[in-house]
């Protein structure tokens, strides 16, 4: 009856793990993130929402941190196996090369069946499970890092884009204006108005323009190529990427971005695993010191053929029993292995607990340096609007002079070099503003896929 009794609280709780682990296992996605369109799906245009949602669904890297996970899964159901009973038959065949009975038998045949249930392991067994349990959450907040990685890799590359785009707007305007400006200096020059250097010195700065603008297409054809690459589409695929650099406003202070990327940080929640994990490992080494029950059922026949039969010559040859018990055993010594052993393990805690404090500042710089790089942007939005501005109207003066011959030929090149340079610095802090915004909310532990007005 104590023998019942003692059997019964453990077999209770596996009972109940049980139903636990198979409702989880109802509820566990072993592949998070379903794709929501297919390889082949890419008709219509592409904003930067619809990048970003693409390449969250397709990209190789997706995949792959997707089946890490649902291997963890795996790996979460195998420890938890390991609570439950463990079942292993035998049969076999033993001759003794001499008789066993005066009647002559010289061989047996036994078939044996043994339940093992582990009913105590030094806390080994639990350990084992929360630590896989605790390597699944890491492996799932590995996988809202890598979708933040990917996140800033196609938003980063989207508006370089579109600042490629801005950039041949640009160097075709400034082709346009020198084109414009050549034909009013060949038009002096062919009535002996001005000299030929100045016709010249047009065609060298048209030239330049020309070669600029070339530069800015094969900087428009390379985004796209890598666009394509991120979003899983075949390089040859013409796809219609849309959208424009606009000043997103932002005014979220540090406190609050600090907080909410100490609470959301996908790293934070893996250095925290972490140091769970190797609090588990110090429980798994010091198991050793605490001893190990099992509990077997196990079952007999022997008989005197392969049928396992009683036999008519030999009938006090055949055997059918069970035996049930409970084994207790412990290592007594070690030569200090299992003592060093969890004396590691100790150390392990507090290197991953240091470095857990270093993830924590290191998010802290990162999300104060976005901040400043979002209102240096922000002001040299600012500054290069009014720069831009201030050149058209100068080009556009100097134009007018040169064409009342009371202006020169460099006064109007200097110009255009200066609206060319002044459109430049705006796409160019455009482009730093909407990098800046995304890696703060990368930051902040965050999925902004569309870069909407902060939240």
């Amino acid at each position: 009856m104590r023998l019942k009794r003692f059997l019964f609280l453990p077999m209770a709780v596996m009972v109940i793990m049980i139903f636990s682990s198979f409702a989880l296992a109802q509820d566990a996605d072993p592949a998070p993130g379903a794709k929501l369109e297919t390889v082949e799906d890419i008709s219509g245009v592409f904003d930067l929402e619809r990048s970003v949602k693409r390449a969250l669904s397709l990209n190789p890297s997706m995949t792959a941190i997707r089946a890490q996970l649902t291997g963890s899964t795996y790996g979460t159901r195998s420890a938890f196996g390991q609570f439950l009973p463990k079942a292993q038959a035998s049969y076999g065949f033993t001759n003794y090369g001499r008789a066993l009975t005066t009647s002559g038998r010289h061989e047996d045949w036994v078939a044996n069946v043994n339940v093992t249930q582990p009913v105590f392991q030094g806390f080994n067994l639990l350990a084992t499970w929360q630590k896989a349990k605790l390597t699944e959450e890491s492996n799932q907040a590995s996988l809202t890092d890598v979708e933040l990685t990917l996140i800033s890799s196609v938003q980063s590359n989207f508006l370089s884009l579109l600042k490629a785009r801005m950039d041949v707007k640009s160097a075709e305007d400034a082709v346009a204006r020198l084109e414009s400006q050549l034909k009013v200096i060949n038009a002096f020059y062919e009535v002996g108005l001005r000299p030929k250097a100045e016709v010249l010195d047009a065609e060298v700065d048209l030239a330049t323009a020309r070669q600029d603008l070339l530069t800015a297409r094969n900087a428009v054809s390379t985004q796209i190529a890598q666009l394509n690459t991120l979003l899983n589409i075949p390089l040859e695929s013409n796809v219609e990427y849309v959208g424009e650099l606009t000043y997103i406003p932002f005014d979220l202070t540090l406190q609050e971005c600090l907080s909410r990327a100490y609470e959301r940080r996908p790293d934070l929640t893996i250095g925290e695993k972490s140091v769970e994990i190797a609090e588990k490992d110090a429980t798994r080494a010091a198991s050793s010191f605490y001893p190990e029950v099992n509990a077997d059922w196990d079952y007999y026949k022997k008989g005197v053929d392969a049928g396992l039969g009683k036999g008519g010559d030999y009938p006090y040859s055949y055997q059918e029993y069970w035996t049930v018990g409970v084994t207790a055993s412990m290592s007594i010594f070690e030569g200090g292995a299992d003592y060093y052993d969890y004396k590691q393990a100790e150390e392990t805690i507090k290197q991953v607990q240091a470095q857990l404090e270093d993830t924590r500042l290191n998010a802290g710089f990162e999300v104060k340096t976005s901040l400043l790089n979002i209102k240096e942007a922000a002001d040299r939005i600012t500054v290069a609007q009014k720069s831009v501005e201030a050149a058209e109207e100068a080009y556009r003066m100097a134009v007018a002079r040169y064409q009342a011959q009371v202006g020169t030929n460099t006064d109007v090149l200097n110009a255009q070099a200066r609206l060319t340079t002044s459109e430049a610095q705006l796409s160019q802090a455009l482009a730093d503003y909407g990098t800046a915004i995304s890696a703060l909310y990368v930051a902040m532990g965050e999925k902004n896929l569309g870069l909407a007005e902060a939240r």
